[in-house]
């Protein structure tokens, strides 16, 4: 499993998906390895939608 710095979670509200590199993401097809900062700067949550940009790093909610 991915540690807690190479996974981010969505800010927005009543989503909290986490984008976890070990699992990708495959409704975008994204393959599982895949790091955040890899991810095409289009990339959008699977679950609400939400742009990159409003990602954080789990190690850093703390």
């Amino acid at each position: 499993m991915a540690e807690a710095r190479d996974m981010w979670r969505c800010q927005m509200v009543n989503c909290g998906y986490v984008y976890d590199p070990d699992r990708g993401d495959k409704r975008h097809k994204i393959p599982a390895g895949t790091k955040f900062e890899d991810l095409p700067d289009d990339w959008r949550c699977p679950v609400c939608g939400a742009a990159k940009k409003s990602f954080r790093r789990l190690s850093e909610e703390n």
